[in-house]
């Protein structure tokens, strides 16, 4: 009997520490891919690229890509909007397909491989070749988006109930623990460039570049640790076909768990309300409150470095209280902050470092807690299709807070209105949430109930 119970409690040390290599390889890819959105998509890519196609404009300050009249200024957004066509459509054929084969771990190699190696390529984005830039950026992104549907279908598999909300808070942190030291580097290389020899152009391709080979280099890691397991056959698997057939079919499924759904639908609202606010607080900074491109780079560089310890601490948070609760009350916060947004004063930059504060602390918990109580609403068997949809809310739906943004300011001719526009999504999005019955929902997708949730 003592035999019996030594060797258990050997087997079970061995499992958690296999659990626990895993969970670490798990969170080095937001370590790799999380440069590319601060470094390229946050701060580098969109003026360069503006300023390629700028460079290769007609007199009237035209590009004509595939013949069709597009300003210059207006390429780089309508690209990344294609991009995330592109990507609504293949996520949910490479999420289906992984959950069918069980053999994940091939097409998070393929997707990650393809972005880093388009991102690496933006090195020879010189001249007025905008139209290689538009398609790198496309590729990078769609890329970027299938790879995270399928790093994050791993959540449920490699941490247990209770663990979720501290492994998917780890891996934000690292992701914007990474993007903090890759970004200080490359902006270091930026602003000095002429003492290193190098033009603005010239500095601003080797950042491009060096965000794709930090990519592939560090999504290594996790290929080598994280280990495929056997497909569950799940009841109402769909069959794999054609991007729009597929993303039909993973929607009609999903209607068999409407709890699923109305948790997915208030994520949409308040991530859409995140998302707004990341891309246009730089907008609000410069035009409304006249601040100079340092004082926005120093805030970029708070969100990110905030964004770590808020991640972690709402993790703490979530072993507390649950992680509903964490973020409804991260939601309140959003509000306030954002509501504060609008009383900022012009040309102070610490009021506006005061805001990227707020910003951060909350960031990474919002999105690390929405993540883990994601996991837990997923029929087992289906996480890579389920997580493919998850990212089409994330990334599909981010249309709506910026065009609310554009409207409010249109109609005004205020920033600080349009600013404040964007509360009511953390507002409904509190409402949607706070009427999910997720025990409920997690039982309806057949998985165990955590303590607290």
């Amino acid at each position: 009997m003592g035999t019996d119970t030594a060797h258990e409690t050997a087997t079970g040390a061995t499992a958690l520490a296999e659990r626990k290599r895993e969970q670490r390889g798990w969170y080095f890819y937001d370590w790799a891919c999380s440069v590319y959105s601060t470094s390229v998509l946050t701060v580098f890519l969109g003026p360069y690229l503006t300023s390629v196609a700028k460079a290769a404009a007609d007199a009237d300050g035209y590009v004509h890509p595939l013949g069709i009249p597009v300003r210059a200024g207006s390429f780089f957004a309508y690209t990344v909007s294609l991009s995330v066509i592109v990507a609504i459509f293949v996520m949910p054929l490479a999420g289906a397909a992984a959950d069918r084969s069980g053999r994940k771990k091939p097409l998070l190699a393929l997707s990650a491989y393809i972005g880093a190696a388009a991102t690496t390529a933006m090195f020879f984005l010189g001249g007025d070749r905008y139209l290689l830039g538009g398609l790198l950026l496309v590729v990078a992104n769609a890329a970027l988006a299938v790879s995270m549907a399928l790093y994050n279908s791993f959540l449920p598999q490699i941490a247990p109930p209770e663990e979720r909300d501290a492994v998917s808070s780890r891996g934000w942190a690292f992701g914007y623990a990474a993007g903090s030291l890759v970004l200080v580097v490359n902006l270091v290389l930026y602003l000095a460039h002429d003492s290193f020899g190098l033009t603005e152009s010239t500095a601003v391709r080797i950042c491009l570049a060096s965000a794709g080979l930090w990519w592939g280099a560090f999504t290594l890691i996790p290929l080598r640790r994280l280990r495929e397991r056997r497909s569950i056959p799940a009841q109402g698997r769909t069959r794999t076909g054609t991007g729009l057939r597929q993303l039909l079919a993973t929607l009609k499924d999903m209607r068999r768990h409407p709890l699923t759904l109305s948790f997915l639908l208030a994520y949409l609202v308040y991530n859409d309300g995140v998302q707004t606010v990341i891309s246009q607080a730089s907008v609000y900074g410069s035009e409304e409150l006249r601040l100079d491109q340092s004082s926005l780079i120093t805030a970029v560089l708070l969100v990110q470095v905030l964004a770590v310890a808020g991640a972690l601490g709402m993790g703490r948070l979530a072993r507390a209280y649950g992680a509903k609760r964490t973020i409804l009350g991260s939601l309140v916060a959003w509000t306030v902050t954002i509501g504060a947004g609008y009383f900022l004063p012009k040309g102070s930059p610490g009021w506006f470092y005061a805001l990227a504060v707020g910003i951060g602390l909350v960031l990474g918990g919002t999105q690390a807690l929405s993540r883990s109580l994601f996991s837990h609403l997923v029929p087992a068997g289906k996480e890579a299709e389920y997580f493919s949809a998850y990212e089409m809310s994330d990334r599909g739906m981010s249309w709506v807070g910026p065009l609310v943004f554009g409207l409010a300011f249109q109609l005004t001719g205020s920033y600080r209105d349009a600013i404040v526009s964007l509360v009511a999504f953390f507002v409904i999005g509190f409402v949607l949430l706070a009427r999910v019955p997720v025990r409920q929902a997690i039982r309806d997708a057949g998985n165990p109930v955590p303590t607290r949730i």
